[in-house]
């Protein structure tokens, strides 16, 4: 959809990292380095952060795999330490994206950032930095969840205290696993977290994991616009109940493709032996992100479709494109004796 060339699929492994010491999360994430070791590399298949990781998870594999190679290879994985090989910009290049997204359509509705009401669920790394910028950008954020609660304002949350806060007590120190909830918060009103996805707000941001949304909760949603930052938090069935029932949907296969953008740019740094400051990877994230989803929204208004058949016809279409390149049967049989 944003013109990478990068694939992928989704891999990791079932564990509470919550649950782990330090060394027991370093052993089991070296090891995973190890058992697929031959299946990885800078021009196979590139690992790139996702749910309960972070730099210096990342940090450990590629060290793992340097330590098997014999030599150092910063290109094998991405969301590494700046230390390591990391790219300026990486830990929040999701949110970021997330948000620019958000506000090109904000724009296109004629929309201003202060009059929209705004719950985000999750409030993990992507759901955080979203919600930091999006407040930074006079975005309302009315209401927040994580894994064990939620809290409510009518007058606007800002997301960096509750962030500090949530973060102070927790177990892993230096990392991002928390014991605290930002339902700790005082001077919140405290929801469930279905609660919050129920709320009537503008814009409800889903940043949690996938099904968040299905066809028995869909009906409730009163949100007008929806922003996928997690991977399938809709539900096909859930998706089609709430298309037609008039709310727009930005896809995930486009909202979140911040991470994945600057985790490319990373790997171009590290094949280069070049790194570039946090302004230049912003603006080459910014632009890319920006040009694939004024390109989505032009094809969803043209050809009368919802925004993630829009972006599924960009994807698909530049894949169709390569194909047709390489010769169709059609071509050959029209040069055939």
């Amino acid at each position: 959809v944003v013109d990478l060339p990068f694939g992928g699929a989704k891999g990791g492994i079932c564990v509470d990292p919550k649950c782990l010491s330090r060394l027991e999360l370093e052993r089991l994430s070296r090891g995973y380095i190890r058992a697929i070791h031959d299946l990885i590399g800078p021009n196979r298949d590139i690992p790139a952060p996702d749910v309960n990781t972070n730099a210096t998870v990342m940090g450990w594999m590629a060290d793992e795999f340097a330590q098997i190679e014999r030599r150092q290879v910063p290109a094998m994985i991405t969301g590494k330490p700046l230390g390591l090989g990391g790219s300026a910009g990486r830990v929040a290049a999701t949110g970021r994206g997330a948000l620019q997204v958000l506000q090109l359509w904000a724009k296109r509705e004629n929309k201003a950032p202060e009059k929209l009401r705004i719950a985000v669920q999750g409030f993990g790394n992507a759901g955080y930095h979203f919600a930091r910028l999006a407040h930074a950008a006079g975005y309302r954020i009315v209401a927040i969840s994580d894994s064990k609660g939620a809290i409510y304002d009518e007058e606007g949350l800002d997301p960096q205290p509750i962030w500090e806060h949530k973060n102070q007590t927790r177990e892993l120190k230096d990392m991002v696993y928390c014991d605290e909830s930002v339902c700790a918060q005082s001077k919140a009103e405290n929801l469930r977290q279905q609660q919050l996805l129920e709320l009537d707000v503008d814009v409800l941001v889903l940043a949690a994991l996938e099904d968040a949304i299905d066809e028995d909760n869909a009906e409730r949603i009163k949100a007008k616009v929806i922003l996928e930052i997690a991977n399938g938090p809709v539900t096909s069935k859930a998706d089609q109940l709430l298309t037609e029932a008039g709310v727009l949907i930005l896809p995930d296969v486009l909202v979140n493709a911040g991470g994945v953008i600057v985790s490319h740019l990373e790997w171009v740094q590290n094949r280069m032996g070049d790194y570039w400051s946090e302004e230049t990877v912003e603006q080459r994230l910014d632009e890319r992100i920006g040009k694939a989803a004024e390109a989505c929204f032009e094809r969803a208004k043209q050809e009368q479709v919802s925004m993630r058949t829009a972006a599924y016809l960009q994807g698909v279409g530049r894949i169709a494109a390569a194909m047709s390149n390489q010769g169709t049967r059609t071509y050959f049989n029209e040069h055939s004796d």
